[in-house]
């Protein structure tokens, strides 16, 4: 949830972001885990605010989410959760030992590096302009959302616990969640294997019910 100053009395975190933006939704369930307050600069990507010129001077790539912090401007969401995940270490949203942590980490790159990539709004117009109608472009998205929420199954299918890799949160349940939306939105499927368990205990949480895209202040419907 947003709020006024973080847990430890400092001036407020900025996130700069989009209520509909998956990558966005990850950055706000980590604040969220983390228990800090910040405040929200959104831009509607619909309308390319995210390529003017004052936010450009923030992040180059204008590409949303960004977060403001310390005095500098941080980008990419796994970059901003991780850095949030060193400086508030708890809760820890990677594992202690070294395979643990590179197989979590493995997860939600599959998400953020695989999936997300060629199936965002970026792609999906850059399509349309090439001729793919609205069902043509909808349909590629659900099937590369399909075969990487596949092979994510895959990747738990032996693991115990409500969440993606035992009985505490990580970083692949903050990418998976938001990922779901999007499957959702395209009308792919998602039940694979321990995939819609995850998502049900994860959205038991406050943090991850409270980033919700239709819980945020600049959503639309």
């Amino acid at each position: 949830m947003e709020k006024d100053v973080d847990h430890a009395g400092t001036a407020p975190l900025v996130l700069h972001g989009y209520w509909r933006s998956t990558a966005s939704w990850r950055v706000r369930i980590a604040l969220g885990l983390k228990g800090l307050g910040w405040e929200t600069r959104p831009h509607d990507l619909r309308s390319g605010e995210q390529r003017h010129a004052d936010y450009v001077s923030l992040n180059p790539q204008g590409y949303v989410p960004a977060l403001e912090v310390a005095g500098a401007v941080l980008t990419q969401s796994m970059a901003i959760i991780e850095y949030l995940d060193e400086v508030y270490p708890e809760p820890a949203l990677l594992p202690q030992d070294a395979v643990s942590r590179a197989q979590v980490r493995a997860f939600a790159q599959v998400v953020a590096c695989d999936i997300h990539p060629i199936q965002n709004l970026k792609v999906l117009k850059m399509l349309k302009a090439r001729g793919f109608d609205q069902q043509a472009t909808d349909a590629w998205a659900a099937e590369v959302i399909e075969t990487g929420l596949a092979a994510c199954a895959e990747l738990v299918r032996d693991c115990d616990g409500p969440y993606c890799f035992g009985d505490r949160v990580t970083l692949a349940d903050v990418l998976l969640v938001p990922q779901l939306g999007n499957a959702r939105r395209f009308g792919a499927r998602f039940d694979f294997g321990r995939i819609p368990a995850i998502e049900q205990a994860c959205n038991a949480l406050p943090a991850f019910a409270a980033a919700r895209p239709e819980m945020q202040a600049d959503a639309d419907g």
